[in-house]
């Protein structure tokens, strides 16, 4: 999408029904109303259209004002074996971009059913740098130049072409990133030039893995903006004088919250998750933040625990206010967010339709329907997963509940 909206001054995305894709594909992962969330979520769509037909057909996208169809470089086909874009292409409206390079729904499932690990990042500076990672010393460093561009490309503006949020990483110890035993301030280093807080702004941090970055995780996001501004409307922000005023001084109007998102490490989260928990790494996780539009900044290597230090210690200035969702992910043994709690600034977001749909969530959803999957993996020539593979996957994640379980019962 981000290169499609580079393309234009517009991105209107269609997105097809579950049916439609079940017949011409697969099976789904996400539902429709889940796959529409996520649209609607990335920075660079202008408006997302559902129930969009598998073939594209001329007067369809002309309904819409579209000059042009972008795609990747991927054949993509229908039930009958026809190009899906024949139409389209056959009227010269149709565009190729490279397909984005990394890691597809293919991929996905394969770490989900074959419960791998090779994807962890032990440490994302040192991955960036060239010093860790697969291959030679120069294939390591273009890997790491290559990841570093993407981190900069995601981290623009609506446009795809501005700057827009800013990157940051955080560095501490091991114990100050995976647990509230040790407090400590750390420090930041800016991996990215953005866009800052603007004057009037409240600062809000959020935190989470953010692992398959779903629709709870994009709900969640999508509330604390609403909370904010609703806040900020009883306060007088939207009045004319004040828009008048903010355009006076600064030359343009801006919402009332400024949003950071920390993102937590893959060891970090496997110490408290288990299994092969996350099923992306932090690189991918951070992409996924950052394309979203309801994020101003994010820190990669955020830790779990946001202690006062931290908090006080944030690039930008202590936050206003942190926010977290109504459901938690990780079988904790301790509330990690007493500090902001005792510094009158934790809130947490209402319950909401997408609450469940974690990492979690969407890992039994594939261990559910693994036939089809594996259909769909033998499809793409992927290895298909035996039987030793499916159960070892279900046995971790049944000693995850396990343990989880106890946690609770630990903290009640």
């Amino acid at each position: 999408m981000l290169q499609a909206r580079r393309l234009g001054k517009e991105l209107v995305v269609g997105i097809h029904s579950d049916e439609a894709i079940l017949e011409n594909k697969g099976p789904t992962v996400m539902t429709l109303k889940e796959r529409v969330s996520a649209v609607d979520a990335c920075r660079w769509s202008t408006l997302s259209v559902p129930y969009a037909p598998y073939v594209t057909s001329l007067p369809w996208i002309s309904h819409y004002g579209c000059h042009y169809v972008v795609h990747g470089d991927d054949i993509t086909s229908d039930s009958g074996g026809e190009d899906c874009y024949r139409y389209v292409k056959a009227a010269s409206r149709f565009l190729v971009v490279k397909r984005t390079p990394g890691i597809s729904t293919t991929d996905l499932v394969g770490r989900m059913l074959l419960c791998t690990k090779g994807h962890f990042i032990k440490s994302l500076i040192g991955t960036l740098d060239g010093h860790e990672g697969f291959g030679t010393t120069e294939e390591r460093r273009n890997t790491g130049k290559g990841m570093k561009q993407r981190i900069k490309d995601y981290a623009t503006d609506e446009t795809g072409l501005k700057p827009g949020a800013e990157v940051w990483s955080w560095c501490g110890s091991k114990s100050a990133m995976e647990d509230h035993i040790t407090e400590e301030a750390g420090f930041h280093s800016k991996m990215v030039d953005g866009k800052g807080p603007m004057p009037g702004q409240r600062l809000i941090y959020v935190d989470g893995g953010f692992d398959l970055f779903s629709s709870g995780h994009i709900e969640f996001l999508r509330q604390v903006v609403n909370v904010e501004e609703r806040l900020s409307k009883k306060h007088g922000w939207y009045e004319h004088d004040a828009k008048k005023r903010r355009i006076a001084e600064t030359g343009k109007d801006y919402g009332p919250a400024f949003i950071i998102a920390g993102v937590h490490d893959d060891e970090v989260i496997n110490h408290w998750k288990g299994v092969n928990y996350p099923i992306m790494n932090i690189f991918e996780r951070g992409l996924c933040v950052l394309q979203c539009r309801y994020i101003n900044s994010i820190i990669f290597s955020a830790p779990f625990t946001p202690t006062k230090a931290y908090l006080t210690h944030l690039p930008y200035g202590t936050p206003n206010a942190v926010y977290h969702g109504p459901t938690s992910f990780m079988p904790l043994t301790y509330d990690p967010y007493t500090a902001p709690r005792e510094m009158g600034i934790f809130h947490e977001v209402d319950k909401h339709d997408f609450q469940n749909v974690n990492a979690g969530e969407i890992v039994q959803r594939i261990m559910r329907s693994r036939a089809l999957y594996e259909e769909r993996q033998r499809a793409k020539g992927e290895k298909a997963v035996g039987e030793e593979a499916v159960r070892r996957r279900e046995i971790l994640e049944h000693e995850a509940k396990v343990l989880e379980g106890k946690a609770l019962a630990a903290r009640s």
